[in-house]
């Protein structure tokens, strides 16, 4: 049993540690979890006394097999409880995520055991991302963001970055949403803004929002 901050920041340091491909920055984690480096630290050492993180300073932090396994467990916990809230309770996509960020403490093993099977075993939660089976294994998608992409490439929108709100109500406001294809008609190399055509309409969108999608080319 561990504790809903503890949870939390080992969540946070699981997708660091993925973003980073390696050690995280007590900073990083301290801004991601909107707090101050050393609340941060006193963390860190505290998940460290249980075996969860390992932590060498200067150099970084990252999980032990234990916390991998934790971490895992919550994010598939909150992925399928995604599913749940828009495919059962007809919540919109951009609903859901603070809601799941409190469903994803339970500690009822059998009750999200039930939960995948009701949902009949879901692989993808509504914002495109991998949900780890029971076991933690997390299918790779080939993807890569929208702003790695040149001129005349196109390609399916298979997730997204940003889960906030606002993000969210832009994009469909757009009429993008996971399954839209989407091609690059030209981009300005000066600030990274692309022109995009999604269906028949073609539009510009900012660096910032071409950096939060995921397109699988």
């Amino acid at each position: 049993m561990y504790t809903r901050a503890e949870e939390n920041y080992l969540k946070c340091i699981f997708h660091l540690e993925q973003e980073h491909k390696g050690a995280v920055a007590t900073n990083a984690i301290a801004q991601m979890m909107s707090t101050k480096a050393s609340s941060a630290t006193d963390m860190i050492q505290r998940l460290a006394d249980k075996e969860l993180v390992s932590y060498r300073r200067y150099k970084g932090t990252t999980l032990t097999k234990s916390g991998i396994a934790v971490a895992v467990a919550v994010i598939r916990k909150h992925r399928l409880w995604e599913v749940f809230l828009v495919e059962k309770l007809n919540f919109q996509w951009d609903e859901v995520h603070e809601i799941a960020e409190q469903l994803e403490h339970i500690q009822s093993e059998e009750l999200i055991t039930r939960l995948d099977k009701f949902l009949d075993h879901p692989d993808y939660d509504p914002h495109g991302d991998p949900i780890p089976d029971k076991d933690g294994n997390i299918k790779k998608t080939e993807k890569k963001v929208l702003s790695e992409m040149s001129k005349s490439q196109h390609g399916i929108l298979v997730g997204v970055r940003e889960t906030s709100g606002e993000f969210l109500q832009y994009l469909d406001k757009r009429n993008i949403a996971i399954g839209t294809k989407i091609k690059v008609l030209g981009k300005e190399f000066f600030d990274g803004s692309m022109i995009i055509q999604v269906k028949r309409e073609q539009f510009f969108i900012s660096k910032k929002i071409a950096e939060n999608l995921y397109i699988q080319v």
